[in-house]
């Protein structure tokens, strides 16, 4: 168990019903199911975004999700961790990646944002690329060019079933980066896969 205090947990995605479905949110997919499962209170509107706390005695878990569009999440995160003067090796940032197949997670300590704007508005943001990232697969589209359009459509029916299960899965994988550390998480989750057929990982 981690030492008292705040940690930070941000979930990228797009405001408003247009994108709520699309594979750039599941991100904010996340969050939600987080919240759920920590019984967080309501969001309310903070930090250009929406927020929430939950709290654990003298730990809390704080939870954003920016309603700036996805190119300058990092303004609504700096506001966040500024305020709450979060270091930022507890701030974890969950977001879409196509550089892994739909049905993985992995986490990840610093680096680049590898092509991901909302990560790099965020590194941007902080001067910083030293924080946490639980990046979700969402897998390529047929071609490089249709990446843009490939990340604002929704999950087809197919594909449907697992991204929700690796949502759910990935809110799970959030907590134990909360509670025993990134080492923990890494060990757990990194190089498993979502087999939905029997909702549960395997190598």
């Amino acid at each position: 168990m981690k030492a008292d205090g705040r940690w930070l947990v941000v979930g990228l995605g797009n405001p408003g019903p247009r994108y709520a479905r699309t594979r750039h949110n599941i991100g904010f997919w996340v969050v939600d199911r987080l919240a759920v499962r920590c019984h967080a209170p309501r969001f309310e509107q903070r930090f250009d975004g929406e927020f929430a706390v939950v709290s654990e005695g003298e730990r809390s878990l704080l939870l954003l999700k920016p309603l700036t569009y996805m190119n300058l999440s990092g303004r609504s995160v700096r506001q966040a961790v500024q305020w709450y003067k979060i270091p930022l090796d507890r701030l974890l940032v969950v977001h879409d990646d196509m550089d892994l197949p739909l049905g993985t997670l992995r986490f990840r300590f610093g680096g680049s944002a590898a092509g991901h704007h909302g990560v790099e508005s965020v590194i941007a943001e902080l001067g910083s690329d030293r924080f946490g990232r639980l990046r979700v697969g969402i897998g390529r589209p047929p071609s490089p060019e249709a990446g843009r359009a490939y990340v604002l459509e929704p999950f087809t029916p197919a594909e449907r079933p697992l991204a929700e299960r690796v949502a759910d899965i990935a809110a799970e994988a959030v907590v134990v980066w909360y509670r025993d550390g990134m080492t923990a998480a890494m060990n757990r989750f990194n190089g498993m896969r979502v087999v939905l057929d029997q909702g549960t990982l395997a190598p």
